[in-house]
């Protein structure tokens, strides 16, 4: 899977060290003035699904160009528990002021990456695709999207930019007239872009059939709702799922025929994996 280009991970890693070494490590400053050989190992202690080697590499590099990164799994490899997954070496000083920026994308994205995984994997046998949502981490949007896509995951829209997405704000600006709310959306935004709509009732999907949207947003609907509405559409627009979706319910979803399940967790609140680095002299 290609990463980010190379200037959004450059970026990204600058940002992160002058958050955490803008001022110096004082700490390694104090207790070694001089050069320190050493070779430090990355583990991995769950099973996971890596993503961000390419990140932590371009930390070491930033920190030091000398720094020997030897990598041993590739950004979206499943690894067991206690798996090696990068191997760094170099002056001693250097390693452990790239250590926590390095260790901070590592532990986050394989995060993202394994729960990915583990919804796909959930509705596995399943024509849906598991989506993203645009709620990242300021700043590190390009790089969160690439770990869902490692997990095996779909990018939903990358900026405002790419798609029209009416949504619930829209519609109660527009008295929630939600076919004319789409015409208008056809008629001015550039015709390459699908029209997406969120609705809530199986009359609000019936509006956004009038109106031609392309892809109908089911928001917090429950199951036999979900149901209901991907017959009412017999196909004449994409169906997409979002909201109070877990990995608890996620095959139910599935069973009930979206084309897609959007899902905010994948990046707004996954919980970062245990990774963590060893240096020997």
């Amino acid at each position: 899977m290609t990463p980010p280009p190379a200037r959004v991970i450059r970026a990204a890693v600058e940002r992160a060290l002058a958050e955490d070494l803008g001022q110096g490590d004082a700490t390694t400053a104090a207790l070694f003035p001089d050069p320190v050989h050493a070779r430090g190992t990355i583990v991995a202690h769950h099973e996971m699904t890596v993503a961000g080697i390419a990140v932590a590499r371009q930390v070491f590099r930033e920190v030091d160009t000398s720094v020997k990164v030897v990598r041993t799994v590739k950004d979206g490899a499943k690894v067991q528990r206690e798996s090696l997954v990068l191997v760094v070496k170099g002056d001693a000083r250097s390693l452990l002021m790239a250590e926590r920026v390095a260790l901070n994308f590592l532990q986050r994205l394989s995060g993202i990456a394994t729960l990915t995984a583990k919804f796909r994997e959930a509705v596995r046998g399943y024509r849906v695709k598991i989506l993203d949502t645009r709620k990242t981490t300021p700043g590190l949007r390009a790089l969160e999207k690439w770990a869902v896509r490692l997990g095996g995951g779909v990018n939903h829209r990358q900026s405002l930019s790419d798609g029209i997405l009416i949504k619930d704000n829209h519609l109660r600006l527009a008295d929630r007239d939600v076919a004319r709310t789409c015409r208008l959306a056809r008629e001015r935004a550039p015709h390459s872009l699908k029209i997406e709509v969120e609705v809530q009732t199986l009359d609000e999907v019936r509006a956004a059939l009038e109106g031609g949207a392309d892809i109908i947003l089911l928001d917090n609907m429950s199951t036999p709702s979900i149901r209901m509405a991907v017959d009412l559409i017999k196909g004449l627009a994409l169906v997409e799922v979002s909201g109070g979706v877990t990995l608890a319910n996620v095959r139910e979803i599935a069973a009930a025929g979206p084309d897609l399940i959007s899902i905010g967790a994948l990046t707004h609140s996954v919980r970062a994996l245990d990774i963590s680095m060893r240096i020997e002299d």
